[in-house]
Order: C-alpha cells, then structure tokens, then sequence
C-alpha cells in the first residue's frame, strides 16, 4: 500500500513516454507500436508542368481508373492546337487562390491571415501543387461507360471580371465553361467573400445532346500523405480524410488504411460532407440543397499513386433529358478550424478540430477559455484565468491529496525505521506499517485518488490548447508573440522545470534511495519536452504547477509538516 501512488504515477509516466515515442514514430514514418505499417513520408507527386497540366500520377481518383464509372486518372491526349491551361489568381481580404483552367481546378489557397511558424514573412498556403506539395479541390462529371466533362478537361472563363476584392466590394465571382463532352456541358462558378473561408461553388450541368443523361458530381480532396509543414516531432496531431453522416457521423480515414485497401468511408446518405484535416487547418466540400430535396450522395477514399490520396463524394443527379439543365449549389471551406463558425456551416464540422478522446471534456473547456477571452481580450491571460478556475473547482479534491501527502510525509520517518529494522521479516514489516497507518489516520492512497480524477479534465484541456487555431500569432506578454510556438528565450520551460522540482520536493520522500532518486530525475526527463512544447501549453502547465505548489504549501505548513515529530507508540 505504501508504494501504490508511487506505482500509479509511474504507470502514467511510462505511458507518457510511449506515447510520446509512438507519436514521433508516426511523425518520422517510422514503424508504430500500434499501427505496425504506416504510410511512409516521400516526396509529393510531380509538380504540374509549365501550362498547368498536371501529370497523370499527381491527380487523384476515389476509385481505380479502370472500375465503371470512376473518376479518371489520365489526362487525355491534347488535341491540336489546344491552348495552355491559364491560372487565374484571386484575391480577397483572406486568401489568395489559383484556379487552374484544366478543369477549374482549385490548386492553390493562401491564407493571408495566419503566418507561417517556420517563417513568418510568408502567409500558410494550404491548397498546393508544387514539387513539394500536392493539395486540390476538384470537380467532375462521371457515368459508368461514358466520359463526360472532369477535372482534366480543359474549360475556358466566362466572366472576366475584377480578380481582386476592391474597397466596398462583398464578392467576387470567376466563371468557367467545358465544351461539350458527352452531349454534356458544364459550367462551374465560384463566388469568393469578404472575410469568408467559404467559397460558394456552383454546378450547372446542361445536356446539349440528344440523348437523357444521368451524370454524376463528384467532389473531391486529394492530398499527399506527408504530415504539414512545420508540425512538430514532439506531440502527434491528425492528419488526413475526414468524412461525417448522421447515422456514421464523424469518422477519420488513415491514410495508412487507404494504402492498405482497408479504408472504411459510410454508406450512402442524403446527408454528409468529405473533408482533409491537419492541425490547425481543414478543408470540407458541402452540398447545400435548398428545401427537403436532400441528394443521395456516396463517400469514396482512395489511393491514387505513390503517397497521394483522395476522399470525395459522388452525387447522382436525376435524368436530364435533351435539353434540361440541372444546378447544384455547394460549398468548399478551406481554412482555420474555427469551432463556432464551423459548427455553423454544416452538422459535426466543428468535429474536424480533433480533440481525441476526450471531446466531451474538451468542448465545454474551450467554450469556457472563448468566454473568458471575451472577458480578458488577451488568450494567454484567460488560459491562466481558466487554469485557475479549474484549481478552485478541484480545491476540496486537491486539499484532500495535500493533506494525505502531508501526513504521509510525517510518518516518513517511522516507515523507514521499520523497513530497517524488519527488513528481514516483510510480513511483520507490513503488518507494523498498516498499525501505524491505522494510529495516524492516514490512507496511502488518499494522495492518489483525489488527483486520478482530475487527470482526464486537465488532458482535455492540454488538447484544448494544442488544437485551437486561436492560439496561432496570439501574443501573452513581452517576449511571447505566438502561444502556438515554442519559447524562443525558453524562460517558461526553465520556470516550468523549476516549479516541477520544488513540487516534486514538496511531496513525501520515498523509503527507497533508488525510487527517491528516479523521483526527482523523472520530473528532469518530462520536463525536457516543454522546451519544445507551444508556449500556450507550457503557460498552462506551469500555472497550474504554482497553483498546486502554493495550496500544497499551504497545506503542508498548516499542518505543520515541516516540524512535525511522531513520537513512537508503545
């Protein structure tokens, strides 16, 4: 009994450091312990050449190029005197975006307002296509047997209008036209807004044949499996497919599973959206149908080529007969996973800022650090006013742990006189200590229990403040600029050891020399992973630390521990 709470805390730390151990496995493409064949990083597929048509092996497809009805793979060969693909840029008030004229193709997303961690004088891009990077939004007609227009079609503008948002001006709109393929025409119009990661995509399919038509509208992310740029090795963070239904509702898709052949997407619904999720950032396609006309829609993951990957989703349209026309409104959002303006576009996307295991402590606790940010302006001081709202929730607990630690401390002495002298007869050693335990009111684990309890609630919060984009170019005080970043003077790591040590100093010494020793080098080695931990996590750790050390303190001298003396009992 006496070495239970010693033997707990050891347990969480040994699964600390496996975890930590697995997360950099992941984060290197090395073997994980829980996921034996993980997609290895490798450079992303070939860069478009010069005229913007991409190679065949760069752009994705949700099912192999030879099953009926998938999206194509190849591009078909140019006809002559075809012109070059054109890029056209636009540019709002947030993001600045390319749409490529080889099937209205969205290759390229800045956003404006979030700088880059790695180097601050560039802006995140999260839409790319480059020799580092591949990451596309993409639309197509499909039907089993027939080819129809797709995102390697070659379309030509129809509005020439403004391609950057002028003072006054609520939105742009760029539209683009196939030629007929199929008997079928296709237009695509995208709308860009002020101050929105919204982008209105709008479908008008026209059947210029003489024969119906029963397309289909596919909408899809394809993405390479490499992790972002400037991710840390030090904590793991999702990223890949994302899909959600509400029967199957949110549901990730590893990309090791899509190179396995094992993804498991969702049946088909009249409900749902397809996204591609990493830490900080999303991109969701989401098809708004006014009314109850709710479209069937199927989800489809893939593996493309080599560490290239796609989900989408696969809209049949009713028949259109010679001359008919049909219109899908959608939506592409690519941007910051902002919880409440995600919640707002579609059921669950709020989901894709991922706070594992613990959602349904995490979401009252960021919904409480938005309140108190409200309140304060200033995200680092609500992240101290929350810490210290939680200590003062858990004061009754945590004084219960304290007092237990206090006394255990007490009788420290007399334990380690018994172990010397019964430490030949363990059995009569154990029976003195549960004698003294009983004399003194002391429960060895009621330093323990109080503070298991809470362990959950301060996990979520560490996921709080590891997912929120909120935190990213949020400034604390002086030196600290960006509570997303690491401490570049490292003065909240170096503080964060400290108060670790004299916590650590505070508690009952262990009876053994080698568990005292191991006590105080295991605070050394955790500590070591707040010098590269976001300064918004360490700030947590370290105000929850000097909270806990001065009601320990507290504690510990109104009980008079430090002078405390047991005499013997006869």
């Amino acid at each position: 009994m006496t070495d239970m709470r010693r033997t707990i805390l050891w347990v969480v730390f040994s699964m600390s450091l496996i975890l930590l151990w697995d997360a950099w496995n992941k984060h290197t493409g090395r073997p994980s312990m829980f996921s034996p064949t993980p997609v290895a990083q490798q450079p992303a597929a070939s860069a478009a050449p010069s005229g913007g048509a991409a190679s065949a092996a760069a752009l994705p497809q949700p099912a192999t190029a030879a099953t009926p009805g998938g999206i194509a793979t190849q591009a078909p060969a140019p006809a002559a005197g075809t012109a070059a693909a054109q890029r056209l840029e636009i540019t709002t008030d947030v993001v600045k975006a390319v749409i490529d004229t080889q099937g209205g193709t969205l290759s390229y997303l800045e956003l404006l307002n979030y700088a880059d961690q790695e180097d601050r004088r560039r802006n995140v891009v999260l839409l790319d296509q480059s020799a580092q990077r591949v990451y596309l939004a993409q639309t197509g007609l499909i039907q089993a047997g027939k080819t129809f227009p797709n995102h390697f079609t070659a379309m030509t503008v129809e509005d020439l209008g403004p391609r950057r948002l002028a003072e006054g001006q609520d939105q742009l709109e760029v539209t683009l036209s196939s030629p007929v393929i199929g008997g079928l025409r296709y237009l695509k119009t995208y709308t860009f807004r002020r101050g929105q990661y919204t982008i209105g995509v709008r479908h008008e399919v026209v059947n210029q044949g003489q024969d119906p038509q029963e397309p289909q509208l596919y909408l899809q992310l394809a993405r390479d499996g490499n992790p972002p740029p400037g991710e840390s090795s030090f904590y793991f963070t999702f990223t890949g497919p994302a899909l959600y239904t509400d029967q199957k509702k949110f549901h990730k898709i590893d990309f090791k599973d899509i190179e396995r052949g094992k993804a498991e997407t969702a049946a088909p619904a009249d409900n749902g959206w397809v996204a591609m999720v990493q830490h900080y950032f999303a991109s969701a396609w989401l098809l708004n149908v006014p009314g109850h006309d709710r479209l069937m829609r199927e989800f489809r993951a893939a593996k493309v080529s080599n560490n290239l990957y796609s989900i989408a989703m696969v809209v049949p349209l009713p028949p259109l007969a010679s001359g008919e026309s049909r219109t899908v409104e959608t939506t592409l959002f690519v941007g910051p996973q902002e919880e409440k303006k995600l919640a707002a576009l579609a059921p669950g996307l709020e989901l894709v800022k991922d706070y594992g295991w613990f959602t349904i402590l995490a979401k009252p606790l960021f919904w409480l650090l938005d309140k108190l940010h409200v309140l304060l302006g200033n995200w680092g001081w609500s992240i101290v006013a929350l810490v210290v709202l939680l200590k003062a929730a858990f004061y009754g607990l945590n004084a219960s742990a304290y007092r237990s630690m206090a006394k255990m401390k007490a009788v420290a002495p007399r334990i380690n006189e018994l172990r010397e002298r019964y430490k030949d007869k363990p059995q009569q050693m154990q029976q003195e200590m549960m004698r003294i335990y009983r004399e003194e009111k002391v429960n060895p684990m009621g330093g323990c229990l109080p503070i298991l309890i809470q362990i959950p609630v301060f996990i979520a919060l560490y996921w709080v403040l590891l997912s929120s984009v909120e935190m990213r170019n949020a400034p604390w005080i002086l030196w600290i600029d960006d509570l997303s970043a690491k401490d570049p003077y490292y003065i909240l790591p170096l503080l964060m050891t400290a108060s670790t040590l004299l916590q650590t100093w505070l508690n009952p010494t262990p009876p053994d020399p080698i568990q005292a020793k191991m006590m105080w080098i295991m605070p050394l080695m955790f500590s070591v992973m707040f010098f590269f931990f976001p300064a918004g996590l360490v700030l947590y750790w370290l105000t929850n630390n000097i909270l806990s050390i001065a009601q320990q303190w507290y504690i510990n001298k109104k009980l008079g521990v430090l002078d405390l003396k047991f005499s013997p009992k006869s």
